[in-house]
Parts: C-alpha cells; structure tokens; sequence
C-alpha cells in the first residue's frame, strides 16, 4: 500500500501559515472581507479622532482584537488541516496494518 496522499493538505497547510505570517505582520491581502472593513474603519475612526485633537483608544483597541481575530481564525484553520492530515495518515497506517495481519501466514 502507498503513502496516503497528503499534498493537497500539506499545501493548504503551507498557504495557510504564510496567511498567518502575513497577518502578524499587519498584511491587508490574507484577510477576509468583513475583516478587512472593520479594520478599515477603525483606522479611519482613529485618524478622524487624532485629527480632530481627541483620544483615539476606542479606535485602537478595534484595531487590535480585528487583527486578533483573524490571527486566531487563521490559527485555527491551520489547527483544523493539521489535525486532517493526521486523520489520513493515521487512517492509512490502520489500513496497512490491517493488510498486513490478515496475511496468509
């Protein structure tokens, strides 16, 4: 019996984790559409406070947990395909062992 075949999920997995990275680094591109409009509007919230001479605390601390949040979507996404492929592996590991055990000796 073959290796399983975990490419695909290796590559989600790989993708997944440069998405991750790009977010801890404050990249716009890996985020999703309503992460992207809170974060928007929070910066323009807090520019509109700084400008205006006023307190822009509110404003940060949005920005914060939308960063937050879509670092632990993409962290838990990458805890789901992880756990996935390990299914597989594990999967075909009984299978092959149960091939073996049931042979003719």
């Amino acid at each position: 019996m073959a290796k399983p075949d975990t490419r695909r999920l290796d590559r989600e997995i790989q993708q997944t984790t440069r998405k991750l990275k790009a977010v801890q680094e404050r990249e716009m591109w890996p985020l999703t559409g309503p992460e992207r409009r809170t974060i928007l509007a929070a910066l323009a919230g807090g520019s509109y406070k700084v400008l205006r001479g006023n307190n822009p605390a509110r404003a940060d601390r949005k920005l914060k947990t939308a960063w937050g949040s879509a670092e632990t979507r993409l962290t838990a996404e990458i805890t789901a395909l992880q756990r996935e492929r390990q299914r597989i592996v594990h999967e075909a590991a009984t299978a092959k062992a149960a091939k073996k055990s049931s042979g003719w000796w």
